[in-house]
């Protein structure tokens, strides 16, 4: 585009003098809810619900005996673990918020003091001169000075998904709802391009006017979600089973033993009760019937009532329940022999024992449940997250963290992210005369050059930036040039037509003439006088990885003609080859892939020679290749479904690929079962990033639509950063795996203690506040402890897991059932021993037996903890702990705080301080868990290792 306007645009002074008068160029958030509300959305988790319950039973037994400690315990319990989630969530929104506003960093193009430069977006001020092209996003509203075939989606304002024209002449009125001469914000220039002056900014903008949502929810179900979900169901349905077994067969042993004597009477009582606390609790317990139900495959969906949330919706049951139970008994009292008094509904004993089964049915389901594991998720994900964006991997979803570890196939572009998109001419052949081919690449060009710091620097498309940088080199003005050509009419580049032209009156020749620039064997076939020795060299060329460029022209006799009319009969002017060296890092980064068992494909645009030239420089092809490793787009286009399936999978390079091309591949490597991840850097690959598995946008030269189709965005556009970002998938989800396999472990170990215990004549061996010591406390330190377990490069050496794969594997299986066998032997054996020496009371008081047992519980899974770093494999636990302090960190406190619940914890804990010795015994004695696991996995080590 030639830019006829003279504003130099802003200088300096008026730059801040706008910034202060207008404001910055930033969006203001959308609020968001108060922190209160976000903080009671925490206790709409059942988990919580059934804690505040067995609190307030608690408190009411505690009342009748004069203490409340244990009640207090638990609620003081449920406000932590409540504090620790919302203090997590109001992290990672904050965190969130601050990945956001990287939007703001893009960089645009304006003129100021009369050069063209860059700036970030959030720079951009009320007066600036932005020039925008293909697939940039209008960073402000403006006015339009100058277009050539401007074409803008104004989509995210209108939702009309038609590109509308828009002229620097407000003349050319149509039916859109904004003025052809204003560009918005966040619209997107889909053709040509245009300079226009800024006129709003930030919140004064159009958009910043509407309601706006702070953040997208993809709603992507990743396999890590159907896992955990899965996961999830079966611990309830178990946990809730054992629970109710549990109080079922307490009640049946009483019952058989003539512990529990009721008359009729009050088995009326017991009978309304049980109706009513069942209504109460009916959002508790049928959601788990639900979920045993799909287990099963019967698919039953929910009833539209029980999906409802809110304190409303609690309150409703709640109330419907006690009705139930005081219409119960007004019925009772009117047409039985209902006793008159509530004393004389039970015998004291007998609600006694009612409410301590209770209470171990609440134990059992606090220990069945794994209120760590989606704390552990969240710190496995934000930490990965995190380190990603270090490694110049910035994650824009979250889930994309873990996905890209089970990526099975790379669709790679080529520019920017094989190569290191620094274009440089290499040859120039012209045919014509100096100052013609000057023209020709001056004025057939929409690049511009920075001239502000000691070197010329490109700013747009980069190829043409190169030809600019050649004429300078050659000590000729572009822009003295390019205005001297007076523009009448310019096509920009399309993926289509694979060619730019510009008509115009030459001030070399003084007569009208297009200019036409693209893919040389399209511009030939236009040009009269063609020869075998042009194509000869261009294929010379294109063989070495040169991206080359035809250049022709045609004196215009009939300018009111059609492009496809102007361009033919071309002259030839001549050929520019340009090399884009490969990134140093990426042969090794594709030999990574191999072996981590990911495909990798280049799809490019380019023609086949320089894509398969490419392609041989990172060791991706070989003179051998078969024929099914290459195809063009035209060819795939043409393949039936079948056909193209199969291609898919044999492919290595597909050159001359059309947006619709790389889509098609993408989605037919999903059928089959595939994990995709694309890389791209234009508007044209915004469909297969958006349809792919895992889409990474280029940061440095990516274009603002296929930033906004990513889940990732490759900071210094390298293939290597992918390779890093599978790193850490893949050691995420590991992560992940060994905090299930810890927690799931630990749970299979108290249920079973929970349920055997009353049977043993120990009605709690592990109280609910010693539980929700291990499972709130205890395992929120594990989870942080696990998740910062840093990457492994060894999961490279792997092929990638199996998305439908359960996240429990049979190794892991095997490892959490006989671990926790073990460890109930071992606890069960202690409790009969400290039967047998008379240290455990019948009536559970605090002692020195119930201390031990409760050190010996902790202890066994402190231990197990540095076996879980392992995962089933056989390298040793302490194998790079000393590049993990926080793990370090983190078993000191757990050592610490068990020591001071136990010393200091009294009656809320059930416990009384133990001396130096009996530590030293339940320390030293528990270490066999790690000790035996020490040598397992030295015995398996030790073959391979000669």
């Amino acid at each position: 585009m030639t830019t006829r306007n003279d504003a130099p645009g802003l200088p300096p002074e008026q730059i801040i003098a706008s910034r202060a008068k207008h404001g910055t160029n930033v969006l203001t958030p959308p609020k968001r809810e108060p922190w209160w509300r976000q903080y009671l959305a925490k206790f709409d988790d059942p988990v919580i619900r059934i804690l505040m319950i067995a609190a307030a039973v608690a408190i009411a037994v505690g009342a009748a005996e004069g203490h409340y400690a244990e009640g207090v315990g638990i609620v003081l319990a449920v406000l932590l673990s409540t504090g620790l989630a919302f203090a997590n969530e109001f992290r990672a929104a904050r965190e969130f918020d601050i990945l956001n506003r990287t939007s703001d960093d893009v960089a645009v193009t304006v003129r100021r003091s009369g050069n063209f430069t860059t700036v970030p977006r959030r720079d951009v001020v009320v007066g600036d001169l932005v020039q925008v092209e293909v697939g940039a996003e209008i960073p402000a509203d403006g006015k339009l000075i100058e277009s050539v075939g401007l074409k803008v989606s104004e989509s995210r304002l209108t939702g009309e998904s038609r590109p509308v024209d828009k002229h620097a002449d407000p003349v050319h009125h149509d039916d859109s709802a904004y003025a052809p001469d204003h560009l918005l914000r966040s619209t997107t220039v889909v053709d040509g391009l245009g300079l226009f002056k800024v006129i709003a900014v930030g919140d004064g903008t159009q958009i910043g006017q509407t309601a706006r949502a702070a953040a997208e929810e993809s709603g992507v179900e990743t396999p890590l979600n159907r896992q955990l979900l899965r996961l999830s169901q079966w611990i309830g349905v178990v946990g809730f089973g054992v629970s109710l077994l549990t109080f079922i067969a307490l009640v049946a042993r009483d019952l058989l033993t003539n512990a529990l004597v009721l008359n009729a009477q009050q088995w009326s009582v017991v009978a309304v009760a049980v109706i009513g606390i069942n209504i109460a609790l009916v959002r508790v317990w049928l959601p788990i019937v639900f979920d045993a139900l799909y287990l099963t495959g019967l698919k039953v969906k929910q009833p539209a009532w029980l999906e409802v949330e809110g304190i409303y919706a609690w309150l409703i049951t709640l109330g419907l329940g006690m009705g139930v139970m005081v219409l119960g008994a007004m019925m009772g009292w009117l047409f039985g022999d209902w006793p008159a008094r509530p004393t004389e509904w039970l015998p004291a004993e007998s609600v006694k024992a009612f409410l301590a089964y209770f209470m171990i049915a609440v134990t059992i389901v606090v220990v069945a449940v794994p209120e760590g594991l989606a704390m552990s998720v969240t710190l496995s994900l934000a930490y990965s997250m995190r380190k990603m964006t270090a490694s110049n991997c910035l994650v824009r979803r979250l889930h994309a963290c873990e996905t890209i570890g089970a990526a099975t196939v790379i669709c790679s572009d080529k520019t920017g992210t094989l190569t290191m998109n620094e274009m440089r001419v290499v040859h120039a052949d012209f045919n014509g005369p100096m100052d013609l081919m000057a023209e020709a690449i001056a004025a057939n060009s929409t690049a511009q050059l920075d001239r502000s710091g000691d070197v010329y620097t490109p700013v747009g498309n980069p190829t043409e930036g190169a030809l600019l940088l050649w004429l300078a080199d050659k000590g000729l003005d572009y822009h003295g040039i390019r205005a001297s050509f007076n523009v009448a009419e310019q096509w920009t580049f399309s993926t289509e037509r694979k060619f730019m032209a510009t008509r115009g009156r030459s001030a070399s020749s003084g007569k009208n003439v297009i200019h036409v620039k693209g893919a040389p064997e399209v511009v030939l076939e236009r040009c009269t006088g063609q020869s075998d020795a042009i194509r000869q060299q261009l294929r010379d060329y294109q063989s070495r990885g040169m991206r080359t460029l035809g250049l022709a022209y045609a004196e215009v006799a009939d300018v009111s003609a059609e492009l496809d009319q102007l361009a033919q009969n071309l002259t030839w002017l001549g050929v520019i080859a340009i090399a884009d060296p490969i990134r140093l890092e990426v042969p090794a980064a594709v030999a990574a892939c191999g072996l981590a068992g990911i495909a990798v494909k280049i799809v490019t645009g380019d023609n086949a020679d320089t894509a398969k030239e490419i392609a041989r420089q990172i060791g991706l092809w070989s003179a051998n290749e078969a024929p099914a490793a290459h195809c063009t787009g035209t060819d795939f286009e043409a393949m039936s479904d079948d056909d193209a399936s199969r291609a898919a999978k044999e492919l290595k390079v597909l050159s001359r690929a059309r947006p619709a091309d790389k889509l098609r591949l993408v989605r037919l490597l999903q059928k089959q079962g595939e994990v995709v991840a694309v890389t791209g850097d234009g508007v044209n690959d915004g469909p297969a990033l958006n349809y792919a598995d895992v889409g990474l946008a280029m940061g440095k030269t990516g274009s603002a639509v296929a930033k906004e189709a990513s889940d990732i965005i490759l900071l210094d556009d390298s293939f290597q950063s992918i390779v890093n970002a599978v790193m850490w998938g893949r050691s995420l989800y590991e992560n992940i795996q060994r905090f299930v396999l810890f927690q799931l472990t630990i749970n299979v170990a108290a249920l079973a203690v929970a349920f055997l215990g009353p049977f043993l004549g120990f009605q709690l061996p592990l109280t609910v506040m010693q539980m929700l010591w291990v499972n709130l406390i205890m395992d929120t330190f594990a989870a942080l402890a696990l998740a910062t377990e840093p990457p492994n490069a060894a999961v490279l050496n792997r092929p990638p897991r199996d998305p439908k794969a359960f996240i429990v594997t049979p190794t892991m299986a095997r490892n959490i059932f006989g671990t926790g066998i073990m460890f109930v032997v071992a606890v069960v054996g202690l409790i009969l021993i400290l039967q047998y020496n008379g240290a455990l009371p019948a009536d559970n008081a605090p002692s020195r037996g119930s201390s031990i047992l409760f050190c010996v519980f902790v202890f066994l899974q402190f231990w197990n903890l540095f076996n879980a770093r392992t995962l089933g494999g056989t390298r040793s636990a302490f194998d790079g702990l000393r590049h993990n302090p926080a793990f370090i960190a983190i078993v000191v406190a757990i050592f610490i705080g068990q020591v001071l619940m136990v010393q200091f914890g009294g009656q809320v804990f059930r416990t009384v301080p133990l001396p130096w010795l009996d530590w030293l015994l339940v320390v030293v004695g528990t270490s066999v868990v790690l000790i035996v696991g020490e040598v397992m996995r030295w015995r398996y080590r030790k073959p391979a290792a000669a």
